[in-house]
């Protein structure tokens, strides 16, 4: 477990943006034989990763004709990112403009030392990522003195006002900031993105937990990554990081997006399945969407359904909701759990309490777009969407282990 979670801190520390984890995902499956099919109008590769902006897909072929195996995660994070004309200068404070990424837990974010990273496109069309680990920016916190009943109340924040970071008290502007940290004046525009500076780390006198920012979900995209470089499988194996999973998926790099239905048919085409055979091979594949799941709350216990509720280092969470939040039917429960049974990966069942609202995932759009039955799972974690959150240190071993069974049966 020592080796798995040092390589899991490893991508989880480099990688503050969706960008740079599609470039960590790169580093490690280079290492494994895989490369980069830069077109599809060249022979497609049997071991190969597509990119595209901050979303990746990566596939092993298997034998002709064999059904897919698919797993599902997303690169994205909720976080602050800075705007196109972020400077402010206001009463002797240097600050930056922020745009709200996604479903923030927004008080998690005060007094916390915040780097800044992204990309940089130039004017020549060519661009670099950049990650600045130093501790640039944060949001401070109106004192207790200036607002004696926050405490009773609780922190109650405007999502414009009061959460613009500062970053010093005679900052240079940002874009001349940006320069410097690329060396390059021809700047055509940016992403940038802040982000907790503390690197992951084990936590509690056990050693039993992992506290680091980008659980949800990075910890899946590894843990998926793991499986295909690693496992044994006849299956035609995909796994797709997708993009903007927090706010909704429609985009180009979204799981609503064409990038897997793509190259589902580049791989189809790639073993001259037929029109007809295609219907019959895919109903014969299964998508295993993995995104983090709410774990139960110690101090918030009356929150899940007791017979329901996952719990950290007990294996990943199987989602069920009959609402179709979440696409695991009861054909798909049952493969899984075969799965996990064969390869003696715990696993445990996770249903939102009637009067909470469930979340969604990938999964459901995947299987509608490809017409593959999809089953939705997910590491126990708490504190999700907050700038830094907490799982169990045992449950990355439990994933791997349950993912590299979906890809061999």
């Amino acid at each position: 477990m020592v080796n798995s979670l040092s390589s899991l801190f490893r991508f989880l520390d480099e990688s503050p943006t969706p960008f740079h984890v599609v470039a960590s995902s790169v580093s490690l499956l280079e290492q494994k034989g895989f490369a980069h099919q830069k077109s599809f109008s060249d022979e497609l590769l049997t071991k190969g990763y597509f990119i595209r902006d901050g979303a990746i897909i990566v596939w092993s072929l298997g034998a002709k004709k064999a059904p897919l195996r698919v797993i599902g995660a997303h690169t994205d994070s909720p976080n602050l990112r800075v705007q196109p004309n972020p400077n402010i200068h206001n009463a002797g404070w240097s600050q930056l403009g922020i745009e709200i990424y996604g479903g923030v837990l927004l008080n998690s974010w005060l007094d916390r030392d915040l780097g800044i990273a992204g990309r940089v496109l130039f004017t020549d069309g060519t661009s670099t990522l950049f990650a600045d680990h130093s501790a640039i920016a944060r949001v401070p916190q109106l004192a207790i003195h200036l607002d004696r009943e926050v405490n009773e109340r609780g922190v109650q924040l405007d999502k414009h006002q009061h959460t613009v970071p500062v970053w010093g008290t005679n900052a240079p502007s940002f874009q001349e900031w940006l320069s410097g940290k690329v060396n390059r004046t021809d700047i055509a525009f940016y992403d940038a993105h802040l982000f907790d500076i503390n690197p992951a780390t084990l936590l509690g006198v056990d050693n039993s937990l992992i506290a680091s920012a980008r659980l949800d979900n990075q910890l899946s995209c590894w843990s998926a990554l793991q499986a295909i470089t690693s496992a044994e499988s006849e299956y035609n194996v995909i796994v797709v990081l997708n993009d903007h999973e927090e706010v909704g998926s429609e985009s180009m790099t979204g799981a609503a997006g064409p990038m897997l239905e793509s190259v589902v048919e580049a791989i189809l085409n790639h073993h001259s399945v037929s029109p007809m055979e295609k219907h019959d091979l895919l109903a014969a594949s299964w998508c295993l969407s993995a995104d983090n799941a709410h774990a139960v709350h110690p101090n918030y216990q009356e929150r899940h359904d007791p017979r329901h509720g996952p719990r950290v280092n007990e294996g990943a969470a199987l989602k069920l909701n009959g609402n179709q939040r979440y696409a695991t039917t009861a054909r798909g429960a049952a493969h899984i759990r075969n799965i996990a049974k064969a390869v003696d990966a715990p696993l445990q069942v996770f249903v939102s309490r009637n009067n909470m609202p469930c979340g969604s995932t990938i999964g459901p759009i995947t299987s509608t777009r490809l017409g593959i039955e999809a089953i939705d799972i997910g590491a126990p974690q708490l504190s999700m969407h907050s700038a830094r959150e907490l799982s169990g240190a045992q449950d990355p071993d439990h994933l791997v282990s349950l993912m590299s069974g979906f890809i061999a049966r």
